[in-house]
């Protein structure tokens, strides 16, 4: 790069450095209770109480539900494969996965084509407890979003998920789109 070029994107860069510190005062004067990260927060704490009142009879968690979901939608897999497809961290992934074999909702064994590698594996313990949790899971989703208008409810799950896919990659652990069939099915 030249210095010319850098001149300019430094020009630039400080031209937009105020707009930006006024956006930033802007959001230090607001109200904690109306910023989006507050509220987003808060929101996600709401959602997990009530999951766990709603699935209080199986001791889930909600991440321990989704490793669960994840394995019933994607088949034998992979443990990066899973902490991919959940958003969690491979060492998270791990004790969940073996929080799971403990109670036996779950089954790991080394994989066919790299020893190295662990496949996870949804048992019939685990399908039958999916199944017991369907009820309260879709209670937690309903009454999370209880209080907007039915009509609402889509286009703000629509916003939620363009905010996430948009800023996907800005997260500790970016959820990875698997392809269909992967190794691990292969191995099943």
């Amino acid at each position: 790069m030249t210095v010319r070029a850098s001149s300019k994107r430094t020009a630039a860069h400080a031209a937009a450095a105020p707009a930006h510190a006024a956006d930033a005062s802007e959001w230090r004067h607001t109200s904690l209770d109306a910023r989006p990260g507050f509220l987003i927060r808060r929101l996600h704490q709401i959602h997990v109480a009530l999951f766990i009142e709603e699935c209080a009879p199986e001791g889930i968690t909600p991440v321990q539900y989704s490793i669960l979901t994840a394995l019933d939608q994607m088949g034998p897999s992979e443990q990066i494969a899973l902490s991919n497809a959940v958003g969690l961290d491979r060492a998270n992934t791990a004790d969940v996965i073996a929080r799971l074999a403990e109670r036996r909702f779950i089954q790991r064994r080394g994989s066919r084509t790299d020893k190295r590698k662990k496949v996870a594996e949804l048992t019939d313990i685990g399908r039958a407890l999916l199944a017991r949790l369907e009820t309260g899971v879709e209670r937690a989703h309903e009454r999370t979003l209880a209080a907007l208008p039915e009509k609402d409810r889509k286009q703000f799950m629509a916003y939620l998920v363009r905010l996430v896919d948009t800023n996907n990659e800005l997260s500790r652990t970016p959820i990875r789109r698997e392809r269909k069939r992967s190794d691990a099915q292969s191995d099943a």
